[in-house]
């Protein structure tokens, strides 16, 4: 069980992963947080009793989340952070359901598959049942001062596959969720 789950979670994060059009991105953050003052960060590790994505893929999205953050002009410190930042991931078992009804002859003489007249019409209905996987990859970023948060960003994905290469997917996934970060240090 915990390996299927294992799998599953890797499919989620390598299928948010792609940049592609099925990786749904919101964010916000807080009006009045000034970004500019924040320098330096710190990432809270992945609890592997609250995620079930390998080491291997939490390792993955923590170097992406402060590769991201490096690029935006912050510094990574351990001692004493201006900024916090979680990450978690969520996987849920999802169920879709469509119906479409097809709809014979018109009635009358003109009804095609019907012998003589009549006002009648006939149809079938046919019921989609799909099993699907929704995955979401969450980043928070907080004030380390006062705990509150300051940013928050979402990438959501309905998960049918895994992709093959996460090195690759995992970071592009990150870049795009972080895009809308509106933090960084002002150049001097």
């Amino acid at each position: 069980m915990k390996l299927h789950l294992s799998f599953c979670m890797l499919a989620a994060i390598t299928v948010l992963a792609s940049c592609g059009p099925t990786l749904k991105v919101t964010s916000d953050y807080d009006k009045n947080a000034k970004f500019s003052q924040y320098k330096t960060f710190s990432v809270n590790e992945i609890d592997p009793q609250k995620s079930s994505v390998s080491q291997l893929n939490r390792d993955r999205l923590v170097n992406a989340v402060k590769s991201e953050l490096t690029k935006k002009g912050l510094q990574e410190s351990t001692s004493s952070p201006d900024l916090l930042v979680n990450i978690s991931t969520i996987l849920k078992d999802k169920k879709s359901i469509s119906s479409n009804t097809d709809y014979y002859g018109y009635g009358g003489y003109y009804r095609p598959y019907a012998w003589g007249g009549g006002m009648g019409v006939t149809g079938y209905t046919t019921y989609n049942v799909q099993d699907y996987k929704d995955g979401s990859l969450i980043i928070d970023v907080a004030d380390a001062s006062t705990k509150k948060l300051i940013w928050e960003g979402i990438g959501n994905a309905e998960i049918d596959k895994p992709v093959s290469k996460p090195d690759e997917v995992i970071p592009q996934a990150v870049t795009k969720i972080m895009a809308s970060y509106p933090g960084g240090v002002a150049k001097k």
